[in-house]
């Protein structure tokens, strides 16, 4: 590796929601990149824009084409650019795409320096009435009713914290899988829109959360409650 390759990768996570969550230093990480890599063009651009951030440019790398620009990538750094990967809210990679970016770009031996910030998993776990020593993260569940119901059914055995996120339009069918795995009177939260004006945090058993949220469509964390015996063998 040439002795001149001093480009870095910053991984910038981005508000979920509120404008206001983004962080001075995500700011000056923005402004300071050489080129700036976002889900898609449109959000990216939108996000810049309301940042104030002119005259960037912007490289897609999303699921359809983050394989492809992964050596543009490379090479950019071994010119000795400064990078930054955003997704199109909250904290690149979890269940977004970058994984295949930073494998390749700490393969080639280039730094990757992560710049946090807003999470939606973070945030909810924030406002549990529990303290959650431990848990799983589920991210999206198959699609197949069939399929999701055994994947509740294996979270279900490992009697602890699971966290669940997916699309709006599949929420009211996780809560009704949920109800058949796990039982109507499973106690759940869900974090529904957080940060925007609609956020609303839901509590109780997985059939009052499916009453209350009938018909809605919202981005979503869902935390499932360990058993209490669980809770309280963690605590010791």
């Amino acid at each position: 590796m040439p002795k001149n390759q001093i480009g870095k990768l910053f991984i910038v996570a981005t508000p979920i929601g509120n404008l206001g969550d983004i962080t001075l230093r995500a700011i000056e990480t923005l402004k300071n990149a050489d080129t700036i890599i976002c889900e898609e063009l449109r959000q990216g651009s939108l996000l810049l824009k309301r940042l104030g951030i002119e005259g960037k440019e912007l490289l897609p790398a999303n699921e359809h084409t983050e394989r492809t620009c992964a050596s543009e990538i490379i090479l950019r750094l071994a010119r000795g650019q400064n990078l930054a990967l955003v997704s199109d809210c909250g904290t690149p990679v979890f269940s977004d795409p970058g994984h295949h970016t930073i494998e390749q770009v700490i393969a080639a031996g280039f730094e990757v320096i992560p710049v946090p910030g807003p999470s939606s998993l973070m945030a909810a776990l924030s406002v549990l009435e529990f303290e959650p020593r431990q848990f799983i993260y589920a991210g999206y569940l198959p699609r197949r009713p069939e399929e999701r119901q055994s994947s509740l059914a294996q979270l279900k055995s490992l009697q602890m914290t699971v966290i669940i996120m997916d699309t709006p339009y599949r929420l009211g069918s996780i809560l009704a899988d949920m109800a058949k795995v796990f039982g109507k009177n499973q106690p759940i939260t869900l974090a529904a829109d957080l940060t925007k004006p609609s956020e609303k945090i839901y509590r109780g058993s997985v059939a009052k959360v499916q009453e209350l949220t009938a018909g809605k469509k919202a981005e979503f964390i869902l935390i499932v409650h360990p058993p209490a015996s669980s809770r309280v063998r963690l605590r010791k």
